[in-house]
């Protein structure tokens, strides 16, 4: 059986950021990176689910909204993926894209987005003081990010 290519990546030198995980045809799939796997270290269901609807809210709602094909949480819970149509957007615009989603989210004081029985299975442990804290320290962490970084460490 084939290995996944995230199975290839030396998680035990893994540090925080932004990494190009993948191109599938058009579809790029970025790897957002908040905690060092291994570690114990890793984002409560909160902060997870926080994160995850504000910035898919700010994405969806961004001028870039269009080449948008998924953002959610990794099932290690060390982090979250963005996938986006490579045809719509250069790896440079959707890192400038993510710096400010990010940033919107870090200062956003608003009602927490899709939070509500009808709108969410577990819309319960939603936090927007969570999920804002949780995007100033990333946002902080993305904020000069470059395609020249996006690569995975060496092994």
């Amino acid at each position: 059986m084939e290995r996944i290519a995230s199975f290839t990546v030396d998680h035990t030198v893994l540090e925080p950021g932004l990494y190009l995980s993948r191109r599938d045809g058009s579809v790029v799939t970025f790897d957002l990176r908040f905690k060092k796997p291994n570690t114990g270290d890793l984002l409560s269901n909160s902060q997870m689910h926080s994160v995850e609807h504000l910035v898919a809210t700010f994405l969806r709602n961004s001028a870039g909204k269009d080449a948008v094909v998924y953002f959610g949480p990794m099932g290690c819970q060390t982090g979250f993926y963005f996938l986006f149509d490579g045809d719509k957007l250069t790896n440079g615009q959707a890192i400038a894209l993510l710096q400010a989603v990010f940033a919107q989210a870090a200062v956003y004081d608003g009602p927490m987005p899709g939070c509500s029985a009808a709108e969410c299975g577990n819309y319960r442990n939603l936090s927007v003081e969570e999920g804002r804290a949780c995007c100033a320290w990333y946002s902080r962490l993305i904020d000069r990010w470059t395609e020249e970084k996006l690569t995975y460490p060496a092994k």
